[in-house]
């Protein structure tokens, strides 16, 4: 194994510590874009001069060749201490010793750094259509339940009248909101570092631009110390991978309760779902309980991420070599979640009746008989409090809103009218909180129409 650094030493290193140092088992990944990066770096080369046109041809096309090699699985990770050593030797295999010139006005430090832009970029678009995919699926299941009743709940206690369909777009805010962050985290992520050189440049006049236009980068780092020890592109890659698992997350568990016999909300189809080993009757959510468990390891890699900046003095350190196993997992792990989620939700069948009989619990229609009886003329305070106390003679009786004749009310309050039957009825409420002031289209369905439209 030869090292891009060994001239003054006179021992080579251990062998326990070039095992411990090497990095090339998890970072081969990169070898397209350490390939790209050559690649436009000895176009530049020869643009100002420092390679000979022959030389940068040579070098270019060998370059080819060993991407070629790579993409058809003949390269394995092993033999050098890191990708770009890997693929430095395999280029001076094929091209001879003109290969040693592609390092010129080059570190590994801004080497590496460029590597992981261009590979954080590509993996920003590719959680970017996962996302969009997953916000598809929300908004097709939805477009299907605009007028299936449900109960919200604010602890986990039935609160007021809701459709299914609302309830899943409240999902499809979250994820969109995850998407806009990384959008942004692109931007930033799309600056050039290469050219800083180890830590302040080269005597070479290297042309930043040119290399920013050919690898398609909008901005070139402005300053060269920053440029080589910056990884606030992959704290904040992972700080939105992190809320977006929390969000998946949080869906993750109403399906997990969504799906027992307790609720009986949904049932999750066969193909998205296990079995137990001991009980035959059991029917697991297995997908979404994964899913919320693999949470903790993208919050995790966060927290890695920041615990591994925190000390780092300027510029470069050896420490940064952990950032890439952090963020290769949490792009894996995100991308896993996001590809099979989207499928749960549009073959899980939903059980109308049970979410209707369940919105119709619980006296969930309290508001709307207190927001009727203020309509009448009692302050909202007195108004709750008599529904409070309705409530409480219903629960003794045990008796539904519904069940309780009009006289029942008027011993409560003298204001109620025989229209107090229509204000708790759940349809009507829910109408009248989607739509205010009377008659218009419906609002979700209105809603559900643009979202398609934004995600064709």
């Amino acid at each position: 194994m030869g090292t891009l650094w060994g001239g003054r030493f006179q021992k080579e290193a251990d062998r326990r510590v070039r095992e411990f140092q090497d990095s090339l088992s998890f970072d081969f990944r990169l070898w397209p874009y350490d390939i790209k990066g050559s690649q436009a770096h000895a176009q530049m080369l020869v643009k100002i001069g420092v390679l000979a046109p022959d030389e940068g041809e040579a070098i270019i096309k060998g370059l080819a060749k060993i991407y070629a090699e790579f993409a058809a699985g003949k390269v394995q990770p092993e033999g050098e201490e890191d990708i770009h050593s890997l693929v430095e030797a395999l280029l001076v295999r094929w091209v001879g010793e003109v290969g040693k010139k592609l390092h010129t006005g080059r570190s590994r430090n801004d080497q590496i750094a460029t590597d992981l832009r261009l590979y954080l970029r590509d993996e920003i678009s590719a959680v970017r259509q996962l996302l969009k995919e997953l916000r598809r699926a929300l908004v097709d299941v939805a477009a299907e339940h605009v007028e299936t009743l449900m109960p919200g709940f604010t602890h986990l206690q039935p609160a007021q009248p809701v459709t299914f369909a609302h309830h899943l777009l409240a999902y499809y805010e979250m994820f969109t909101r995850d998407d806009a962050r990384l959008v942004d985290c692109y931007r930033r992520t799309n600056v050039l570092p290469l050219g800083a050189g180890a830590l302040a440049g080269t005597t070479f006049p290297l042309d930043r631009a040119y290399v920013a236009e050919l690898l398609g980068f909008e901005a070139v780092a402005a300053n060269s110390m920053d440029a080589v020890s910056d990884r606030d592109f992959v704290v904040e890659f992972c700080a939105a991978a992190a809320l977006t698992m929390v969000h998946l997350s949080r869906l993750a568990e109403e399906i997990v309760l969504w799906s027992t016999p307790q609720f009986g909300f949904v049932e999750l189809d066969d193909a998205f779902a296990t079995g137990s080993s001991m009980m035959p009757q059991k029917k697991n959510p297995d997908v979404a309980e994964l899913c919320r468990g693999k949470t903790g390891r993208v919050v995790g890699n966060l927290t890695g991420m920041l615990l591994l900046l925190k000390g780092l003095p300027l510029t470069y350190n050896k420490d940064l070599q952990e950032d890439k196993p952090l963020l290769f997992d949490t792009v894996d792990t995100l991308k896993a979640c996001l590809t099979v989620f989207g499928p749960l939700l549009r073959t899980m069948k939903v059980n109308r009746e049970r979410l209707a009989a369940a919105a119709r619990a619980g006296f969930i229609a309290a508001t709307d008989l207190a927001e009727y009886l203020v309509r009448k003329g009692l302050p909202f305070r007195d108004a709750h409090a008599v529904v409070g106390r309705v409530v409480l003679y219903c629960l003794e009786r045990g008796k539904t809103f519904e069940e309780l004749t009009l006289e029942e009310y008027r011993q409560f309050a003298t204001v109620v009218d025989a229209d107090v039957f229509a204000a708790i009825g759940l349809e009507a409420s829910l109408k009248a909180r989607r739509v205010p002031g009377g008659p218009a289209p419906d609002l979700t369905r209105e809603r559900i129409e643009t979202l398609k439209n934004l995600l064709r």
